[in-house]
């Protein structure tokens, strides 16, 4: 028979086990969430990453950018947390250097030729977009300080799922924070300068990934 607590509160504070318990789940268990959240926010924030997902919002749709980034920052992330240093062995770092490049040079070609907005994204279709942003964010942080940062995190605090969930949280506010901002620019500021802009943009990323392929070799 089930013993009747009259006051709940008080055989809490009177079972030293489960209160340390529960004090422990509260407290010292959400650390990891707060720290990966706090860490990745600053290493993240003003990140080529971030710019990326800024000049590809002011040309194509908001959400579909904002999709393609979360759903790369996913499979990142949780590569990261499930197989961490092995990504080397994996995914040598010459071969993602050099993908990248092509990618960017590409990409940022493409940006600079084609006359508007509605020719870049609207012909290509938003499926063009989404792929567009989903290869580029992945190439960009396969390897990168910030999947190094939740490898750390994870080998430190020993609860993946903590980490990843602080690790998501990082990159929807950051992105969300970049789509926003990509979608400002486009009111104040013509569309061509920022297509030009970002282009540019996309041509010295390129450029870094191609120098750092080649000094690879050397």
């Amino acid at each position: 028979m089930m013993e009747h607590i009259s006051n709940p509160y008080s055989y809490l504070l009177s079972n030293s086990d489960l209160y340390t318990l529960l004090k422990t789940w509260f407290l010292m268990d959400l650390t990891p969430i707060f720290a990966s959240f706090l860490l990745i926010t600053l290493a993240e924030l003003c990140d080529k990453t971030q710019l990326a997902i800024i000049s590809l919002s002011s040309c194509a749709n908001a959400l579909v950018v904002f999709t393609g980034a979360m759903l790369a920052f996913i499979l990142v992330s949780a590569i990261g947390v499930a197989i961490g240093d092995f990504l080397s062995v994996m995914l040598p770092s010459q071969a993602i250097s050099f993908t990248s490049a092509v990618l960017f040079l590409v990409f940022g070609i493409y940006m600079i030729l084609t006359k508007d907005r509605e020719e870049c994204f609207r012909k290509g279709n938003f499926k063009y977009a989404f792929l567009s942003t989903f290869s580029i964010i992945t190439l960009m942080e396969l390897g990168d300080k910030t999947q190094l940062t939740v490898i750390a995190l994870t080998a430190k605090y020993g609860v993946p799922a903590m980490v990843y969930i602080g690790v998501i949280m990082a990159f929807t506010f950051l992105t969300g924070f970049g789509v926003l901002l990509g979608r400002v620019l486009t009111r104040k500021i013509r569309i061509e300068y920022i297509k030009l802009g970002s282009g540019v943009i996309f041509l010295l990323f390129g450029m870094f990934f191609l120098f750092e392929y080649l000094e690879s070799l050397v």
